[in-house]
């Protein structure tokens, strides 16, 4: 056997996630370039050389997991902004007005960190539903950071309170093609674009059955956003004569090659819509709970998994669910349908995992490639170190991965055959620099734009008494004002 290019041995335990979702004990992984060429529980890897060897000693190996559903590009430099007591619609308002005052530069070390922080903990694999305005620019922090990604620029020709560019459909339909043609293929294959109307709502059959076509024309993906309040159901119902996703339906827009993102609001008639069309899905489970959605009742998604829907998880954007964490969106979707359907048979961790894996990747159209650890597969796959407690006892590892652990417990990361973290630090950054300047990103954006919220307790400031400070906003340099 030729030079391996990293060797991976002794690991604890290594969770396959094939078909058989074969689990490995004491187990070797030979990476060559970046493909898995070698995985084996016996001793015939010992004596074959490889460039890196890692010893993998109480270690859980998994595969890289896959975030659907991640606002990559903006969300850092204001993280944390934002009280629980907005609504959806205001949030939105506030988020792209902030994105509307950040330049290249910015949204470049924005979109950076954003990709470091889900390295770190595990996910290997994202797509961004199309909201990165300068993607010559931040495919950069794709290309220095080795992230695996699906992206797109995300279009809408109907009218909406939402402060993004309306485009006519004509235009809108070009954007959409270009951006396909221009970055599908990019950063040695890594990098796929998709057509992404914005949401059925706000883009018209004409610019939804074009991105369709474009998707099959160049053999790539679809992805909107599918969750409806009950108000703009009946809006649609009224309409169009039918709910979203039977349009969407009718209309020829369903298929293998499409992810509907959130999923909430569906009936039946949609989900044997989306079953019986092969169309794929992604849920995010923070930011729906967090902007009090009743994901456990208005997301079908026991339903469409009992439809063998291939559904992967997202967690939208670190100023919404504010965590990003696809560990998090696991260790959810894994609880919130047992106490919503009160029915402990609801979502298995290792149905938990498989979203995060190997469904994740069938959903963005990468199954083939990714998803699951298997010879000739592409070499990305996560270290967990489970000496840490929180992975103690070590009896059955899908069950401490999924309900114990967290990102916080990644040690190594490989994408595409390339270490990119290595004892819980990024191997392309100086993660500590990168934090100060979005720190300062962040501190100009709020001055720019003005928008700023009061603490609802009271702070005390250089000497300042709690007693004598109101609650009050902030200003750019993080004091009262």
């Amino acid at each position: 056997m030729d030079l391996a290019s990293i060797k991976i041995t002794n690991a604890a335990f290594i969770l396959t996630m094939n078909h058989e979702r074969e689990i490995i004990r004491d187990g070797t992984i030979l990476i060559s370039g970046n493909r898995i060429t070698a995985i084996t529980s016996d001793d015939t890897l010992e004596l074959t050389p490889a460039q890196t060897t890692i010893d993998a000693s109480d270690m859980v190996v998994v595969p890289g997991l896959c975030n659907g559903h991640i606002h990559v590009s903006y969300a850092h430099a204001v993280r944390g902004l934002f009280p629980d007591s907005l609504t959806r619609e205001e949030y939105v308002s506030y988020v792209f007005r902030l994105q509307a005052e950040m330049t290249e530069e910015e949204e470049y070390y924005t979109s950076l960190l954003a990709i470091t922080e889900l390295l770190k903990y595990g996910t290997t694999c994202i797509l961004d539903p199309g909201s990165t305005k300068f993607l010559d620019v931040c495919l950069n922090a794709y290309e220095q950071s080795g992230v695996r990604a699906v992206v797109g620029t995300h279009v809408l020709d109907r009218h909406t309170n939402i402060p993004l560019p309306m485009r006519r459909t004509d235009d809108a339909i070009r954007v959409m093609e270009d951006c396909i043609t221009r970055y599908n293929g990019k950063c040695d294959g890594r990098v796929h674009a998709w057509a992404m109307p914005f949401s059925a709502r706000l883009a018209s059959k004409e610019l939804l059955t074009a991105a369709k076509a474009l998707a099959d024309k160049y053999s790539t993906g679809v992805t909107l956003h599918q969750n409806f309040a009950e108000p703009n159901i009946l809006r649609f119902v009224e309409e169009f004569g039918h709910r979203p996703v039977v349009c969407l339906a009718e209309w020829g827009v369903l298929g293998p090659n499409v992810a509907l993102a959130h999923l909430t609001g569906l009936d039946a008639s949609e989900v044997s819509e989306i079953a019986s069309t092969d169309t794929r899905g992604i849920v995010c489970p923070a930011a729906a709970m967090k902007l009090g959605e009743a994901f456990a009742s208005r997301c079908p998604l026991p339903e469409m998994l009992s439809r063998k829907v291939a559904v992967g998880l997202g967690t939208d954007s670190a100023n919404n669910a504010n965590c990003i964490d696809t560990m998090r969106a696991m260790y959810l979707v894994a609880l919130v349908f047992k106490d919503g359907r009160r029915d402990t048979s609801m979502i298995s961790a290792e149905t938990a995992l498989e979203m995060g894996t190997c469904e994740g990747a069938k959903a963005l159209g990468l199954g083939e490639e990714i998803g699951s650890l298997e010879v000739n597969k592409k070499a990305d796959l996560v270290l967990f170190d489970t000496r840490r407690p929180e992975w103690r006892n070590l009896i059955n590892p899908v069950n401490n991965l999924v309900y114990s652990a967290d990102g916080r417990s990644v040690d190594t990361v490989i994408v595409d055959g390339r270490i990119v973290i290595s004892g819980q630090r990024a191997t392309f950054v100086d993660e500590d620099w990168l934090v100060g300047k979005v720190d300062k990103i962040g501190r100009r954006l709020r001055e720019r734009t003005g928008i700023s919220f009061a603490y609802p307790w009271p702070i005390s400031w250089r000497g300042m008494s709690p007693k004598n400070v109101r609650p009050q906003a902030l200003n750019t340099n993080g004091e009262t004002k």
